[in-house]
């Protein structure tokens, strides 16, 4: 059988992973995989690092070879191998584009010649939760010292669930690894899910462990700003010499930058040099790489070059583990089926979770009351009342099928016909309005579609609410219902 063959079979399995696995699963972990090479008996896949083969080979070996086998009858074997080193031809001096992450990763420590003259030992962080407090004098104003980073957020008290796993494994890996296993790393999920407590977790296990680890947290809203300090004051070199020598750069809300054309030139270099020199790039969004909007598909492609890890909707069971976890550092008891009606009612996100208990506990210590079912519900009234109206994407489905008189069942189905299509475009575009739901997971509540289809609808029912009254109104009048 020749490579072609090969290589079109593997393009028909890849399909079959992708409708089996998801789109997200299929992206963070399948399409990393390249066949390798291959006889009439075994066939050998490369993956680019030791820790993404042991994770498929943990998880999806099993499918993956079955079919294999069913495809190439002779088959006995179907092996997962780490790949050597690859360097793209096209990426050539004299502007170093980064390493992608099929290169072996560099032991860090005094054997490394790139790390041979670090400077000082520190972490420091110029964006949220976090005060510049002294100069560095080695960069003059473009960034000082961080005060201690926030002891809460630590791998120790982050609340491990299916929806988190991946990117808390992807997170732990970073941060205990002398080696770059995937970079750059990219955590995203909705607001309030976790990314900040990991991305602060990462900065202390390294800190922990290498502490001559030079690492930089910031929010690209910072980073921006400094970038804009260093034009006006005449300082660039010295600011990209403070980012583009560090060991680990973290940025946090990395889709601020979407639209600034000069932020993002400068973060793309930025992020080019590090790579170059296999220092870890650490970000996180609120969506995926592809999903960004205002950024040049340049920055989008090499976001996703490394792991892209997807933080999920919390649970009952995640939200449960989490108030649990809290209120065991808290100063009064919090009976357990009060932690178990907050888990229940309040689904938003976990800092309103958090911030539900901190009210209590609050009312509690200032008033002089005991923790209790009943005051739960009259203190989080107003919270408890919100979380009652959110929408859902089931009743958004429900309810406009119920109005263009189709079977709910229709919502997920493959049928293209236009009594069936529209109204599936204006429940999309209803859950995007709606509901806090991502455009992946939105495609995914609509028989697995992609999330380029979800903005199709989205767009297309826009321009159909503007050439056509009647639709407008429909729209309207369901939305309002929704909302009431």
């Amino acid at each position: 059988m020749s490579e072609p063959d090969v290589q079109e079979i593997w393009k028909y399995i890849q399909e079959q992973l992708k409708r089996d696995l998801g789109d997200s699963t299929f992206r963070s972990w399948v399409k990393l995989l390249e066949v390798a090479d291959f006889n009439a008996y075994r066939l050998r896949l490369s993956a680019p690092s030791r820790f993404v083969r042991d994770w498929i080979q943990a998880n999806y070996s099993g499918c993956i070879s079955k079919l294999w086998m069913a495809k190439i009858t002779s088959l006995q074997s179907v092996e997962i191998i780490v790949r050597a080193a690859e360097r793209p031809s096209q990426l050539k001096p004299p502007v170093k584009s980064p390493a992608t992450c099929n290169q072996p990763p560099l032991a860090s420590g005094v054997n490394d010649p790139l790390q041979a003259h670090k400077r000082p030992a520190r972490i420091m962080n110029c964006g949220r939760s976090f005060a510049d407090t002294s100069k560095d004098n080695s960069t003059g104003q473009i960034f000082g010292e961080a005060t201690p980073l926030d002891r809460r957020f630590t791998f120790e008290r982050f609340v491990v669930a299916k929806p988190n796993e991946l990117a808390y494994a992807a997170a732990q890996r970073v941060a205990e690894s002398s080696q770059v296993a995937f970079n750059p790393l990219f955590l995203y999920g909705g607001v309030g899910l976790g990314k900040t407590h990991l991305m602060h977790a990462i900065a202390w296990r390294i800190k922990e462990l290498e502490p001559e680890r030079r690492v930089v947290y910031l929010s690209a809203e910072r980073f921006m700003w400094q970038f804009v300090t260093a034009l006006r004051t005449n300082k660039m070199m010295e600011f990209k010499e403070a980012f583009r020598t560090v060991d680990v750069l973290m940025i946090d809300d990395i889709q601020f930058i979407g639209g600034k054309e000069a932020s993002q030139e400068e973060f793309f270099h930025t992020f080019n040099a590090l790579v170059d020199q296999n220092h870890q790039v650490i970000i996180s969004a609120d969506r995926s790489p592809q999903d960004l909007q205002g950024l040049e598909d340049r920055l989008k492609s090499r976001l996703g070059w490394g792991l892209v890890a997807d933080i999920h909707p919390t649970t009952y069971e995640l939200r449960l583990g989490i108030l649990q976890s809290k209120a065991e550092h808290l100063p009064i008891d919090i009976p357990a089926q009060v932690l178990e009606f907050l888990a229940y009612r309040i689904t938003s996100n976990v800092r309103e979770l958090e911030g539900a208990l901190t009210r209590l506990v609050a009312h509690s210590t200032l008033i002089g009351r005991e923790v209790s079912l009943r005051m739960a519900q009259e203190v989080l009234k107003d919270v408890l009342c919100a979380n009652d109206r959110r929408v859902t994407i089931e009743e958004i489905q429900r309810k406009v099928a119920e109005h263009f008189e189709i079977k709910l069942d229709e919502m997920h189905s493959a049928r293209r016909a236009r009594s069936v299509a529209r109204p599936r475009q204006v429940a999309m575009y209803l859950a995007k309005q709606l509901t806090a739901r991502s455009l992946p997971e939105i495609g995914r509540r609509f028989g697995g579609r992609d999330h380029t289809t979800v903005m199709h609808a989205i767009r297309k029912v826009e321009e159909l609410r503007g050439a056509d009254t009647s639709f407008a109104e429909d729209v309207d009048l369901l939305r309002r219902g929704l909302e009431g």
